[in-house]
C-alpha cells in the first residue's frame, strides 16, 4: 500500500527522488562533492589515485557514465585536454557542455599560479591558463567547495538547504584542520625540495617550501640520465632536504637520486587513493604532511 501511495505521489505531484548524478574527472572532486551532497548525490570519478590525470583513454565505459551526468566537475586549466573533449562529444549530453550550469571547472574559481609568459613546444607540457594542480592547497579547496555547493544547490533546489548545511559543517572542520596542518608543517618552512613534476607548486606555496629543481628536464618530459646526473650537484650545493614524487609516478628516478645523494625520496598521495591513508580529503592532506615531516625531524 505504501509503495502504491509513493508511486502515486511521484506521478501526480512531480516529486523526484533521483540523486544528483555527478561525473568528476579526478578523485578529489568526487570526494568534495560527496562531502557536500552525501547520500543525495551519486559521484563518479573517471580516474583514480594511481593514474596520471593528463593521460586517460576516453573508454566506452566513461562515455556511458558521462552521458547520464547532471553535473560535470573537472579541474580544467588544460589538465584533461587530451581526453575530456572527446568524452563530451561522444556523450551528446548538452547539460554538461561548457557554458551550461551542469559544467563546473574548479580552476575557474581560484587564482592559478605559474602562468607562462610564453608558450611553445620547446617548453614541454605547459598549461597556458596556469598550473592546474590546486588540490594540494586546502585554502583553494575551501574556495572551490563554496562554489561547488552553490552550483549543486542551483541544480538540485529541493536539497539546497541540505547542501548548505553540509558545506557549512565541512568548511568549519576543514578550516580547523588547516590551522592544525599549518602548525604541524612549520618544520617544513624554507625546506629545499626536488620534485618529479610541477605537481606541487601549490603545496610549496602554502607551506613556504622551496622547490629548486625537477626530476623532469621539462614538464611532461621523462627524466634523462644526463639531467639526473646534473641534479646530483644541484642537490649537494643547495642542501636539498627531500625528493618528492606522486604515487602515480614511476619512483625509479627519485630512488636513483636518493642512492647517490642520501636525500630522502618521499612518495606523496597527490589525490584520494594515492596512498592507503589518503582515503578522503582530510586524509589526503594529513598523509601528505605526515610523510614530509617524518623525514625532516
Amino acid at each position: 500500500m505504501k509503495k502504491i501511495l509513493l508511486m502515486t505521489l511521484t506521478l501526480f505531484t512531480g516529486i523526484s527522488f533521483a540523486k544528483l548524478n555527478i561525473f568528476t574527472c579526478e578523485p578529489e572532486w568526487a570526494a568534495l562533492a560527496t562531502e557536500i551532497g552525501k547520500d543525495k548525490i551519486k559521484a563518479f570519478s573517471a580516474t583514480h589515485g594511481k593514474q596520471d590525470p593528463h593521460f586517460i583513454q576516453a573508454r566506452p565505459s566513461l562515455i556511458a557514465k558521462i552521458r547520464k551526468a547532471d553535473l560535470l566537475v573537472c579541474t580544467g586549466a588544460e589538465l584533461e585536454i587530451g581526453w575530456l573533449p572527446l568524452l563530451l562529444r561522444k556523450s551528446a549530453n548538452k547539460k554538461i557542455l561548457s557554458g551550461q550550469s551542469g559544467n563546473f571547472i574548479a580552476t575557474s574559481f581560484v587564482k592559478l599560479l605559474d602562468k607562462p609568459t610564453r608558450i611553445d613546444r620547446s617548453q614541454g607540457d605547459v598549461h597556458a591558463s596556469g598550473n592546474p594542480h590546486v588540490q594540494s592547497d586546502p585554502r583553494r579547496m575551501a574556495e572551490i567547495a563554496k562554489k561547488l555547493s552553490e552550483r549543486m544547490q542551483q541544480l538540485d533546489a529541493d536539497n539546497a538547504e541540505f547542501y548548505q548545511q553540509n558545506t557549512k559543517e565541512f568548511l568549519s572542520q576543514w578550516n580547523e584542520s588547516i590551522k592544525k596542518w599549518q602548525k604541524q608543517a612549520k618544520v617544513l618552512k624554507g625546506r629545499k625540495i626536488i620534485a618529479h613534476h610541477k605537481s606541487w607548486i601549490y603545496l610549496s606555496n602554502w607551506l613556504d617550501m622551496d622547490i629548486i629543481a625537477y626530476l623532469e628536464p621539462k614538464p611532461g618530459v621523462p627524466p634523462t640520465a644526463d639531467h639526473l646526473s646534473k641534479l646530483i650537484k644541484i642537490a649537494k650545493n643547495n642542501k636539498v632536504d627531500m625528493i618528492i614524487f606522486a604515487a602515480y609516478q614511476n619512483p625509479k628516478s627519485a630512488k636513483w637520486l636518493n642512492k647517490r645523494t642520501d636525500i630522502p625520496a618521499v612518495e606523496l598521495p597527490f589525490t584520494i587513493g594515492g596512498t592507503k591513508n589518503a582515503s578522503d580529503l582530510f586524509g589526503l592532506i594529513d598523509d601528505t604532511i605526515n610523510r614530509m615531516v617524518e623525514v625532516v625531524r
